[in-house]
């Protein structure tokens, strides 16, 4: 269970139903482990089984309703949600489906019910048991109301990202103890999370990266075990939790003296970085965020095959928006984002970096310790 007051949680609530209001929607249904844990608190990795669906119904006034396997009331129970409907799942024959329909029925009184189906959307529960709904009620989409309300975070919110990313800093700056010249990288990824872990993560749900000369052949790739060795440029992208909240940033290391081509990479990408990070402020787009670094790494070229320079990060590692042209958010304050600008080396290796922050009424404020222009170096 997070430990957020409930008012928190009723502030949250009485948001979404004015804007339910407007658009006249009746209920709201929600599937997803971040939606859920938004509008009620109800915090558990035991979203990792995908044996047994969960549901909660916002109602047009009032507390969260939820709908869920009794497996789970007891910790329901601890969170400021009063009304809990259960049953014993897993159900093979009627999964909770019938106890949701004639609670959104209940609810709606024949209005209608919405629930998220915009872009980053998903559907936790058996499509099957979704068609079996769709034959006992109608369902719209809530025209993003819980994508775009969740996209700007509260002061608790922000406070908690913040530290998650001091908890990241803190493991970044001892990357020196287990990275050097020979060092396998699966064994740098294990300890790195183990750092994590120490500077007092919950857990760290996410490790990318890679080392190569000059660069890395991908971002996202798993550690093998090839050892680093001289010449090398190792990057570690983490998404660690704490209290329900991550940090997204990565760090990248030479291993002895970079090359010239890899350390004007690394300033470039810093001063793209400070590009994005100037001009960030509510009332500007994303977009224009992604035209201000991608100036500075391809000189206008319209971005890297990474395919964005950024995105919103809270209780999800990647969140709405995306850092594109084609993406017009318009900032606000209480936006948290990555700023994430890639450039391609000669040798056709891959540099990025990443940096986190929140946008306030006058600015943005990093909420990790930015990088310098000169790659830090790891013994040769």
């Amino acid at each position: 269970m997070t430990d957020f007051p409930p008012a928190e949680f009723e502030a949250r609530v009485v948001k979404a139903q004015t804007t339910m209001a407007e658009r006249g929607l009746a209920a709201l249904l929600l599937t997803t482990e971040p939606d859920i844990r938004y509008f009620t608190g109800f915090l558990t990795r035991f979203w990792e089984s995908p044996t047994r669906p969960w549901f909660v119904v916002l109602p047009a006034s009032g507390r969260p309703i939820a709908v869920i396997p009794s497996i789970g009331a007891p910790l329901m129970a601890r969170t400021w949600v009063e009304d809990i409907r259960t049953w014993q799942s897993p159900d093979l024959a009627d999964d909770g489906v019938t106890l949701l329909a004639d609670t959104l029925k209940s609810i709606a009184k024949g209005g209608q019910i919405g629930t998220p189906m915009e872009a980053e959307s998903h559907l936790r529960m058996p499509l099957t048991d979704w068609h079996r709904l769709g034959d006992m009620i109608d369902l719209t989409s809530d025209g993003a109301l819980v994508r775009d309300q969740r996209m700007v975070k509260s002061e608790a919110e922000i406070a908690r990202i913040r530290t998650a990313c001091g908890i990241a800093d803190r493991a970044f700056a001892r990357v020196p103890e287990i990275a050097r010249a020979g060092t396998p990288l699966d064994d740098i990824f294990r300890h790195f999370q183990m750092l994590c872990l120490e500077e007092g993560a919950d857990w760290v749900p996410y490790l990318a990266g890679g080392a190569g000369p000059d660069g890395c052949a991908d971002v996202i790739s798993p550690a093998d075990s090839t050892p680093l060795k001289a010449g090398d440029i190792m990057m570690l992208d983490t998404g660690l939790i704490k209290s329900g909240y991550f940090c997204d940033f990565d760090r990248n290391f030479a291993v002895g003296p970079p090359s010239a081509e890899a350390a004007a990479a690394h300033a470039q990408l810093i001063d793209a970085t400070t590009a994005a990070f100037e001009m960030a402020r509510p009332g500007i787009t994303t977009a224009d965020l992604f035209h201000a670094m991608d100036k500075i790494c391809t000189g206008g070229g319209g971005g890297t095959e990474a395919g964005r320079y950024g995105h919103g990060v809270g209780m999800q590692l990647t969140e709405w928006p995306s850092m594109i042209p084609a993406d017009q958010t318009i900032l606000k304050t209480g936006m948290t984002l990555t700023l994430e600008p890639s450039v391609i080396l000669p040798n056709g290796a891959t540099m990025v970096h990443e940096e986190n922050i929140v946008i306030t009424a006058t600015g943005a404020e990093f909420l990790s310790t930015p990088a310098k222009h000169a790659l830090p170096l790891l013994e040769a």
